[in-house]
């Protein structure tokens, strides 16, 4: 048979399986949907909620609020995802002996969980495995268990590189620059409940221009000073006190923070401030396909990161921002307009919010005093606090070694007046 033909029929019989697996899940969980209802009308108090229900079965109230939404669900493969255990469920058709349940339907319940059992550990393997294939075509499936799975890496990655945060945070500023061809890009990094686990931990952030340019990038603080030559750059009034002391060493278009020194236990946040002045082209003809970029890379491991971006009305005037979040682990950071890179973004449910207009509407759960840092720093850079429109995305446990991006497509300069 020619490679091409076997292909062709491999391909086909795998397509056959995942259908006839997507089939029984439906069928079991609506099976087992269907019985456990059954039990629970017999069942005094389960139309009341999970705590009168765990009293009158005896049970613990976690588990009876997971077997309840399952039971409510409207979806079958909803009801494979939300159900406890095939253990925990016979516990509960047991309780449910001693308040009279009819035998025929405690009998039809243990072989619906039974056959639950079975498609996990015949069908699947185990119920991690059962997991990630509901993953692909349950949302809420798939939202805990991306949660989960970025959770386990995170203790994983903090371990291993003896370092963590509670709150990684960006925010990028899309200025026009006093050069009215070009953009000013401002930096904000603020890392909160930051803690060094082992005495080695090196604790490092990056900022770089995404695009060539034949200027060199001089990288200033707030007060204009050339930020290689300042001895400490934190902002020292948003950081734990003492203020940590953070280095700049600036690298061609990178440049690296470093902080001295964090004790064991210690737990301090930083605050940076970096400006650019006229970083990036002001415009772009649209009929290039260009889009202009800033990105958030994770590079120290953390609980929570915000990224936001703050735009000028006149910089991408009515675009919104679109997101991809790439694998950085192997060809280093990628460049938004590089097509080639495509193959490594992340396929990870995260969304770009909207903020709305001027710093009043930027606040911040996340990072404390958040909407002062930023009214401080357009104080100091004279910029007007009720013209950026803002953006965000802000998600749990990032993984170690992506990097997020929110582009604008770029837009020509306007039209010459008549």
């Amino acid at each position: 048979m020619p490679a091409s033909s076997e292909r062709a029929r491999n391909k086909s019989a795998q397509s056959a399986s995942h259908e006839t697996l997507e089939l029984r899940i439906n069928r079991v969980g609506a099976t087992l949907r269907a019985r456990l209802a059954r039990i629970l009308e017999q069942v005094p108090g389960a139309d009341s909620g999970p705590q009168r229900l765990a009293s009158e079965l005896k049970l613990d109230k976690v588990l009876t609020s997971r077997l309840l939404k399952a039971v409510r669900s409207d979806d079958a493969m909803s009801v494979i995802h939300r159900a406890p255990g095939p253990d925990p469920l016979r516990r509960v058709v047991r309780a449910s002996v001693r308040h009279g349940v009819k035998p025929d339907d405690i009998s039809a319940a243990y072989s619906a969980v039974d056959e639950f059992e079975e498609l996990i550990r015949a069908d699947v393997g185990d119920r991690s495995s059962l997991e990630a294939i509901l993953s692909s075509w349950v949302p809420e499936a798939r939202r805990d268990f991306e949660l989960r799975r970025k959770q386990a890496a995170f203790r994983a990655i903090s371990q291993l590189k003896g370092m963590q945060a509670d709150v990684f945070a960006e925010t990028a500023i899309f200025w026009p620059s006093d050069d009215p061809q070009r953009m000013d890009v401002v930096w904000i990094k603020a890392v909160t409940g930051l803690a060094r686990l082992r005495p080695s931990a090196v604790v490092k952030f990056t900022s770089k221009r995404g695009v060539e340019s034949p200027d060199r990038r001089r990288p200033l603080t707030l007060a204009g000073e050339p930020i290689e030559t300042v001895k400490n750059t934190v902002i020292a009034d948003f950081c734990t006190e003492p203020a940590p002391e953070v280095t700049a060493r600036v690298m061609g278009e990178q440049t690296h923070y470093l902080l001295e020194r964090v004790n064991l236990g210690d737990s301090v946040r930083i605050v940076t401030v970096e400006v650019n002045r006229a970083e990036i082209p002001r415009f772009v003809a649209a009929s290039r396909g260009r889009r202009a970029w800033a990105s958030s890379d994770v590079t120290i491991p953390a609980q929570r990161l915000q990224f936001d971006m703050l735009v000028h009305p006149e910089c991408f005037p009515g675009e919104h921002p679109d997101l991809r979040v790439y694998d950085t682990t192997i060809l280093g950071t990628a460049d938004r307009n590089d097509p080639a890179r495509e193959i490594d973004v992340l396929d990870i449910i995260e969304n770009v919010d909207q903020l709305g207009v001027g710093i009043a509407r930027f606040g911040s759960s996340d990072v404390p005093r958040y909407r002062q840092l930023v009214e401080h720093v357009f104080e100091q850079l004279g910029f007007d606090p009720a013209l950026p429109r803002g953006y965000r995305v802000a998600t749990d446990y990032p993984v170690h070694g992506s990097q997020y991006v929110m582009s604008f497509r770029t837009t020509g300069p306007p039209a010459a007046s008549a």
